[in-house]
């Protein structure tokens, strides 16, 4: 199918801008004395054996994905990954323990800076492509066991990433510190005293390590998330990253989790499958490499969390229908003059997704329904239909599948009537997507 394999509620990663912070949904945290820092508390239960807190907050955190290089062979946290902006390319840095090419020689205060502050230890401004804005809100005690694992556990390499290079005048350094202090709360996460313990140590998850909006919160002209917390209601809204939409968290009806239940999120965070979707593009790093390795008190918190967001308006609408008006769509996949692109989903899509729309989940999912079919913007479907792409491989999930890519098999047209058939049948009402998107999104990938 033109999206076999792979529809999500949740959002690809890798961001073309230099405001993008890699990876993640959505991270792990641990109840202290009063505190949401992953510390000491009783009720969390220890970390795995030969696992120490801080090796726990950095796997939860995804720092791999940024700090590695792309290839099998790459160290971790040897940085060179090249980060696509506007501007050019962002290389990741080392932040192995190396003296030379790594952080080695940074004290506590240089690494809190780095973290918190974005200053790195020679006084010059980092690209919020590292998502300081988000990890300003870590507390004390989890910076401290961060530190301590990139110091004493991970291995020292020499390797030195290539050189950030950008054009003037975005390669001044200095004039960040203006769009820092226009846009960045430098303060800790504080508890909300109105709230359980469960959403406070969810709420911490989601707007910290996890720098979860980094992803899916709109961004503004100077390329700044919109909101950090649940009181933006735009927070968590959906953006567009890398050709990618970031997918609504929020709890709309139709294009974000108002369907999905606290346990379909922990679930697809841990597996990749949930509700009837799938992961798909750089998010199944994300599962992968991060949120599989969770513990299911923190998935559940982020989900508990992640319910309370109250819904936005949207433009789309999702009314289950009736067996016999689904039936009657099956049939319309046969009368292809009927319903443009019906016809293509027959040949391509229904094999895998079925004519009623359903899929088989968890092996394939459904597309009936399904938040990121309903999203306003396209960029998902259109990135799948050409690429393809495959599910995610996770400890405890399914085998994953692959999906063809059909860039050279269907033009643009066709893969604009098919997408916007799926967008219309088996109760789905989304905007129709334009030959135009998908002609335009094909050149940008091509680039």
């Amino acid at each position: 199918m033109v999206l076999a394999c792979c529809v999500s509620i949740i959002r690809g990663r890798r961001w073309a801008n230099w405001l993008r912070a890699a990876t993640a949904i959505c991270i792990s945290l641990s109840w202290f004395s009063g505190g949401y820092g992953l510390s000491s508390a009783a009720a969390e239960p220890a970390p795995a054996p030969q696992q120490s807190r801080g090796a726990y907050l950095a796997k939860i955190g995804d720092c791999a994905a940024c700090h590695t290089a792309s290839g099998s062979d790459s160290a971790p946290y040897a940085g060179g990954l090249a980060i696509n902006s506007p501007f050019g390319i962002i290389y990741s840095t080392n932040i192995t323990p190396d003296p030379v090419a790594g952080i080695g020689r940074y004290s506590y205060d240089d690494f809190r800076l780095a973290l918190r502050e974005g200053i790195r230890k020679d006084g010059k401004r980092l690209y919020p492509a590292m998502p300081y804005a988000s990890f300003t809100a870590i507390t004390d005690d989890d910076l401290h066991a961060l530190y301590d694992y990139f110091m004493h556990e991970v291995r020292p390499i020499a390797a030195r990433p290539p050189v950030t290079a950008l054009p003037f005048p975005v390669n001044q350094r200095w004039t960040l510190m203006f769009w820092d202090a226009a846009f960045v709360k430098h303060q800790r996460y504080e508890p909300h005293p109105n709230r359980d313990a469960q959403w406070n140590r969810g709420a911490y998850l989601v707007q910290s390590l996890g720098h979860c909006g980094a992803c899916h919160t709109p961004r503004g002209l100077a390329y700044q998330e919109k909101g950090y917390d649940e009181q933006s209601p735009v927070f968590l809204k959906g953006n567009v990253i890398d050709n990618w939409f970031a997918a609504n968290l929020r709890g709309n009806h139709a294009s974000g989790l108002g369907r999905w239940s606290e346990a379909d999120i922990s679930g697809f965070l841990r597996t990749g499958h949930g509700a009837g979707s799938a992961v798909f593009g750089s998010m199944l790093e994300v599962i992968e490499k991060s949120t599989q390795y969770l513990y299911k008190e923190d998935l559940d918190a982020i989900a508990h969390y992640l319910k309370t967001l109250s819904p936005q308006p949207e433009r789309s609408a999702y009314k289950p229908l009736a067996s016999a008006a689904a039936r009657s769509v099956e049939t319309s996949l046969t009368h292809p003059r009927e319903d443009p692109g019906a016809g293509i989903y027959e040949s391509y899509c229904a094999k895998c997704h079925k004519k009623n729309g359903r899929g088989d989940p968890p092996k394939f999912p459904g597309l009936a329904g399904s938040p990121i079919v309903l999203s306003e913007n396209a960029s998902s479907l259109i990135r799948l239909a050409l690429e393809g792409g495959r599910t995610a491989k996770t400890r405890y999930g399914v085998k994953p599948e692959k999906m063809p890519k059909f860039a050279r098999r269907l033009t643009d047209g066709e893969i604009a009537e098919v997408l916007s058939f799926i967008r219309n049948s088996w109760g789905n009402a989304a905007a129709p997507v334009t030959a135009r998107a998908v002609y335009l999104l094909r050149r940008d990938l091509q680039k």
